[in-house]
């Protein structure tokens, strides 16, 4: 490690003025940003821990019926208070790394930090949810930029994100057994007004929607209706893990173990 300056406000405002100065870095759960820090990777002068906020912490329904999780909540309360009215959200959350990481890590630092392989992306895409932060609202489709990119203006906080509650909904991850990412995985959400699909862990242009099977689902939610169909092998990150082949057949593979799980 390196030296740098340490603060943790217990409001938003007070991580507000503390982001403000030059090169400091909000730090949330730090399942990313420490090891990060450990390699010299990054630098920042400042870390600002975001633990103490209580304002932006916890699971509550909103007046609208969307499920909001506030940007500090960690995978394990997501995975315990989201059960009831998002089982599929729940059941993503509680699957994410181990217990050390799952009661560590924090909604609102997974998306920031948009990992190509992270499963909290997938949700978001394919619940079409809002990524509210301590300056604006940002529609799912608006937030992803690619891999590792997002939306986010420098110092600009989440501090809640909104899920519209499916109809029906399943993640499915072909899980890569060292790290717990996913190899790729699949989120289908069944709405009134269609289906959306987001896919985690494939491409190199991280999570995006699967727009052809979200046609096909939208007009018949049923395996069969995606039963020959894969994405183009063009663009899909190829590894010693995998290749893009090979992640392209999986998301056929995960999406119909969605669908079958959610029906």
């Amino acid at each position: 490690m390196y030296a740098f300056d340490f603060e943790r406000p217990s409001t938003l405002a007070e991580a507000e003025k503390a982001l403000a100065g030059e090169d400091a870095q909000a730090l949330a759960g730090g399942q990313t940003l420490i090891p990060t820090l450990k390699q010299r990777l990054a630098m920042p002068e400042k870390l600002v821990s975001l633990g103490a906020i209580q304002e932006i912490k916890g699971v509550c329904k909103g007046d609208d019926g969307a499920l909001c999780v506030g940007g500090g909540t960690s995978h394990a309360t997501v995975a315990r208070e989201a059960a009831a009215d998002y089982p599929a959200l729940a059941a993503l959350a509680a699957h994410i790394g181990d217990p050390a990481v799952r009661n560590r890590g924090t909604i609102g630092g997974s998306i920031a930090n948009n990992d190509p392989a992270a499963c909290y992306p997938a949700a978001v895409l394919a619940s079409g949810a809002t990524v509210v932060t301590n300056k604006r609202k940002i529609a799912a489709d608006d937030y992803f930029k690619g891999m590792f990119e997002t939306a986010l203006d420098e110092g600009e906080i989440i501090t809640e994100v909104r899920f519209p509650v499916p109809e029906k909904a399943s993640y499915q991850k072909f899980e890569q057994p060292a790290s717990r990412f996913a190899l790729v995985g699949v989120f289908v959400a069944k709405y009134a007004d269609g289906v959306r699909v987001g896919v985690t862990g494939a491409s190199e242009g991280g999570v995006f929607r699967w727009t052809e099977a979200e046609a096909a689902l939208s007009a018949d939610f049923s395996t069969g209706a995606v039963e020959s169909m894969a994405p183009p092998a063009d663009g899909m990150m190829s590894d010693l893990h995998g290749s893009a082949a090979y992640r392209a057949h999986l998301v056929g593979v995960m999406t119909r173990r969605a669908v079958a799980a959610a029906s």
